[in-house]
């Protein structure tokens, strides 16, 4: 059986929340220099991007809330109680103890560029299921958040689909990151086509250099967020590396 993390008494009368997001929430194992016997050593971090963005939403005072699912283990319940600690509404983040918190291991090369290895055969956070979803938490916000990790497998896929096509029935703004990692597609073609998918019903969407030409087939970047501008999205964001 499926557990509800307790949260804040001060958030159990909030009726709505400013921001809403959905997805992988994890650890980020980042490298600290090797240690006195020449080993790796790595640093837990609380990690996932559709939970750093309401991290940054609650640190602004907006209220915010996560909706997603994360393993009955330490690294589920440092998320659950990093969360709580700042701010960010937890009643949809589900504990279940049949699957172990995602997690990614990040490796710096010597320009500082990331490159990652996951635990993730399944995480938690690919399990949360449609019929899992705070219906009323989704139908009650401002902005309804979310990323491309949560289509990489079943049942998150149906599940982030079903969240979204209620959030934009009832009026949210629709905000989308299409943050590709190579290592959780079963292939290129893959990704191109599950990372499209939800393009028309963006409102907000933030897309790298680098992931802006899987959604366009076009490299030129102010082509590419014209295309996806001409398409409806109304506001393009592109970071440049």
């Amino acid at each position: 059986m499926n557990d509800h993390v307790p949260h804040c008494p001060a958030q159990q009368s909030a009726k709505a929340a400013d921001i809403v997001a959905l997805g992988e929430i994890l650890i980020d194992y980042t490298p600290l220099p090797d240690s006195d016997a020449g080993m790796a050593v790595f640093e837990q971090n609380p990690g996932g991007a559709p939970a750093n963005v309401l991290a940054c939403a609650a640190k602004l005072g907006r209220r915010t809330a996560f909706v997603g699912k994360v393993g009955d283990d330490l690294q589920g319940r440092f998320l659950a109680q990093t969360l709580q600690r700042i701010g960010v509404d937890t009643r949809a983040l589900l504990v279940d103890p049949r699957y172990f918190t995602t997690l990614a291991f990040v490796k710096l090369s010597e320009t500082g560029e990331r490159s990652f290895s996951f635990a993730r055969k399944p995480g938690a956070d690919t399990q949360i299921t449609p019929e899992e979803l705070d219906r009323d938490l989704i139908a009650n916000c401002g902005i309804f958040h979310f990323g491309s990790l949560s289509l990489t497998d079943e049942p998150v896929r149906s599940a982030t689909e079903a969240a979204v096509k209620l959030a934009k029935a009832s009026g949210a703004i629709i905000a989308y990151d299409p943050n590709y990692r190579p290592l959780l597609w079963e292939s290129r073609d893959q990704a191109m086509e599950q990372m499209r998918r939800p393009l028309s019903t963006v409102d907000l969407l933030k897309v790298s250099d680098d992931e802006i030409a899987l959604l366009t087939g076009v490299d030129d970047l102010a082509q590419s967020a014209r295309l996806l501008v001409d398409r409806g999205i109304r506001c393009v964001a592109v970071t440049i590396s």
